[in-house]
């Protein structure tokens, strides 16, 4: 069985308080009926990142899926783990805690299937089994550490039908806490009308981890009061550890001649979209599926890197609790942009979890073309088209 398609079959168990609510993806009632009367199935997709416990709870709906409930906290869970090679009581107790309203609300939704899943910092820390045996014992949740790999394959799975289809390649960035997961995308194969749309595997020509997110870019080079030497040393850091990783000559060519685009799945892209639109509250309707010019995501980005932290964390659409992590988000994607350069980032408020329940109802995708607008999109136009 892929593994997209595996799913927790235990009933999870009820303990945590009530979460905040979220703005759902998409507007509408999730009560309806199907075509045959029933109330179509609820599926859940679960991510604990190295910052962030996310959750999505959708319904089938033909070709497409309709989310009715969501939840997200700050969990903090990596925080610490570069110096010590493990996760804090404090950090662990957090994502217990969120784990916990995530597993009352697949349980009160009647989920039929569900995948819960862990990334970098769960991959790295020396007492990440001990803590996914704790997450089972109080929760009821069982927690599948994923690679990298499998990693990128669902996030382009959750945002391919972003790609702009008259591109040869779509680089498909997704800045973690942990780590940034590049997968360049074969588009020639998607636009193929012969090709099968089932996105169990995405056509992903090569792909890379980076060892270096929000969380432990930030905490490799601490802030500092110069902040043109500190946005430097982030950039730096990041032109490294590509080099390192030997992916910065792939596909570079095809950027450089107009062939490629970019794509941004991470809170880091949303973000710098939500601060570039002067929204005075983050409106995921108006981010996900945005045109953005790279020039004026990179122009956000170090006027961010330019700020003091009571000046960034002043934007609406960021806050307090991003504020800190977010300049380094935005050294990754100043670098990515130099690096592969493409004059439009495709910005996506989607990922991760929306490929797992894609995964799960063996849903296909299809990609649809920019309209002129879209692509004469301008500093002073929003074009919005989420791409379903």
């Amino acid at each position: 069985m892929p593994d997209e398609q595996k799913a927790g079959s235990e009933e999870a168990t009820l303990n945590g308080r009530g979460p905040r609510r979220r703005p759902r993806h998409k507007r509408g009632r999730g009560g309806g009926r199907g075509s045959n009367g029933r109330k179509p199935s609820a599926y859940a997709a679960l991510d604990l990142g190295t910052n962030n416990c996310r959750l999505l709870v959708a319904q089938d709906h033909g070709d497409n899926f309709r989310i009715i409930d969501s939840y997200s906290r700050v969990v903090r869970l990596g925080q610490g783990l570069a110096a010590t090679g493990m996760l804090s009581e404090s950090s662990m107790d957090a994502a217990v805690e969120a784990i916990a309203v995530c597993a009352s609300k697949i349980k009160s939704k009647r989920v039929k299937r569900w995948r819960c899943v862990a990334t970098e910092a769960c991959r790295r820390a020396s007492n990440g089994d001990a803590f996914l045996r704790r997450v089972k014992e109080e929760t009821g949740i069982t927690l599948e550490v994923i690679s990298p790999r499998v990693e990128s394959r669902l996030a382009v799975m959750g945002c391919v039908n972003l790609v702009d289809p008259s591109k040869d390649v779509a680089l498909v960035i997704d800045i973690g806490g942990g780590s940034t997961e590049l997968s360049w995308v074969d588009v020639r194969k998607l636009r193929d009308d012969r090709a099968n749309h089932k996105l169990h595997r995405p056509p992903i020509s090569a792909w890379a981890s980076l060892p270096i997110g929000v969380v432990t870019l930030s905490e490799r080079v601490p802030e500092i009061e110069d902040k043109t030497i500190w946005y430097d040393e982030l950039r730096e850091v990041v032109r490294q550890t590509i080099k390192e990783q030997g992916c910065e000559t792939r596909f570079t060519n095809v950027f450089q001649q107009g062939r490629g685009h970019l794509i941004g799945t991470s809170g880091t892209i949303t973000s710098l979209a939500g601060i570039h639109l002067k929204l005075p509250y983050y409106q995921r309707a108006k981010v996900d599926g945005l045109w953005l010019r790279s020039d004026d995501a990179v122009s956000v980005a170090r006027d961010m890197g330019s700020r003091t932290f009571d000046e960034r964390a002043n934007e609406p659409c960021i806050g307090t609790d991003r504020a800190h992590l977010l300049v380094a988000g935005c050294a990754i994607t100043d670098v990515l942009c130099e690096m592969w350069p493409s004059k439009m980032i495709r910005v996506a408020d989607r990922g991760l979890r929306e490929g797992i329940l894609i995964g799960l109802m063996q849903k296909t995708q299809k990609l649809s073309s920019p309209s002129q607008a879209d692509v004469a999109a301008s500093s002073d136009k929003i074009e919005v088209n989420d791409g379903t």
